[in-house]
C-alpha cells in the first residue's frame, strides 16, 4: 500500500488517516499542511521563489510551536519572539493576525498536527547579500511530533557560539551550523549537541537551552554567553526558582543533574553530557520541574 512506500530513495508522497504527507529519506517526520502566502499549498509544489531570501542567503526569521489536543501552545509567545527576531535581523516585520490567521488555516487542514513551523522571510531578493524591496514571504507548516527518548545523551560540540555576533538572540533560518553540529552528534549517537561560547562558558544546544542543578542549585547560562531565550526556558524560570549566570565547563563536570528545554521536548533529561555521566536520571529537581511545566501546559495554553 502506499503508506508502506520505500523511503530509501528520496522524498516520497503518501496517504494516510492523516492526508497527504511527504516523508524524507532521511528522517521520519512527515509533513502534514503547508500554508505560503495566504494559500494552503501541496508540500511539494512550487510555492515559494527561486529567489526568495530566505533560500538565497538564509535571511529570514522563524518559530517552532508544539500543538497540544489541538491547539498550539504559547502562540503569542512565539509571535512576540518572530517579531522580536525581524527587527533584529532588519527584515520587514510579519503581520501578526495573518500570522494566526494562517496557523488556523493550517489546524483546520491538519488537525491532529503535533507541531507548527510558521517561517517569515524578506522575501525575494538579489542573488547576494543585498536584500530585495518586495513583500516578505509567510509560511506556515504542520507535522507530527518528535518521540524523544526518555532521557538523552548530548555531545559537547567542537564547535563555539558567537556570543558577539550579528545574530546572537535571534532565531533566524540562518541555522548550517547548527545542522552541522547536530549531524555531528548524531555520528555518535547522541541526540544533541550543546556549544561552549567563544569565552568558554556554557551557551545552548543546537535547538535548545540547558539547565544543570550544581550545589543543589538550579542554574542555566544567562542570555550574556548567546543563548536564544527560549520560551520553554523562559516559562521554566517563571515557574521554578533558576539563577541565570556563567557557566565553567570545569562546574558542569560536578553538576549533579541536566535537563534541555525547547518547544518540542518541553523538559528532556540529560544522561551525559560528553565525558560528564550523570547516572541518576531524571534527577529530582528535573522531575519536579517537568511537573511544574507539564501542569502549566495543562492550565494554560497560551501562557
Amino acid at each position: 500500500s502506499d503508506t508502506n512506500a520505500d523511503t530509501t530513495s528520496g522524498p516520497t508522497m503518501f496517504r494516510n488517516a492523516r492526508g497527504l504527507f511527504m516523508n524524507f529519506a532521511s528522517n521520519t517526520e512527515k509533513i502534514g499542511a503547508c500554508w505560503v502566502n495566504g494559500d494552503l499549498v501541496d508540500p511539494l509544489e512550487s510555492s515559494v521563489s527561486a529567489v526568495d531570501h530566505a533560500i538565497v542567503v538564509g535571511d529570514g526569521v522563524f518559530e517552532t510551536l508544539k500543538v497540544t489536543e489541538g491547539t498550539p501552545f504559547a502562540i503569542s509567545r512565539h509571535i512576540r519572539r518572530l517579531v522580536f527576531s525581524a527587527q533584529g535581523l532588519g527584515i520587514p516585520l510579519p503581520n501578526e493576525d495573518l500570522v494566526r490567521k494562517a496557523i488556523d488555516e493550517v489546524m483546520r487542514e491538519d488537525p491532529h498536527a503535533e507541531r507548527l513551523r510558521v517561517t517569515w522571510s524578506s522575501g525575494p531578493g538579489p542573488l547576494s547579500s543585498s536584500r530585495g524591496d518586495g513583500e516578505g514571504t509567510l509560511s506556515v507548516a504542520s507535522s507530527p511530533g518528535t518521540n524523544w527518548p526518555a532521557s538523552e545523551k548530548v555531545q559537547l560540540s567542537e564547535w563555539t557560539r558567537n556570543e558577539n555576533g550579528a545574530l546572537t538572540g535571534l532565531k533566524t533560518t540562518s541555522y548550517a551550523e547548527n545542522v552541522k553540529a547536530l549531524h555531528s552528534a548524531l555520528e555518535v549517537g547522541c541526540s544533541e549537541a550543546v556549544f561552549l561560547n567563544t569565552s568558554g562558558w556554557l551557551c545552548e544546544g543546537t535547538g535548545t537551552n540547558i539547565f544543570c542543578v550544581i550545589d543543589e542549585i538550579l542554574v542555566t547560562p544567562d542570555l550574556s554567553s548567546g543563548c536564544l531565550a527560549g520560551i520553554t526556558r523562559e516559562l521554566v524560570i517563571e515557574v521554578e526558582q533558576v539563577e541565570e549566570r556563567s557557566i565553567s565547563l570545569q562546574e558542569l563536570s560536578g553538576a549533579s543533574e541536566a535537563f534541555l528545554t525547547s518547544s518540542t521536548r518541553d523538559i528532556s533529561p540529560v544522561s551525559s553530557l560528553g565525558e560528564i555521566a550523570f547516572p541518576d536520571t531524571p534527577g529530582p529537581i528535573t522531575v519536579k520541574v517537568a511537573k511544574k511545566f507539564a501542569e502549566l501546559v495543562a492550565s494554560n495554553p497560551d501562557p
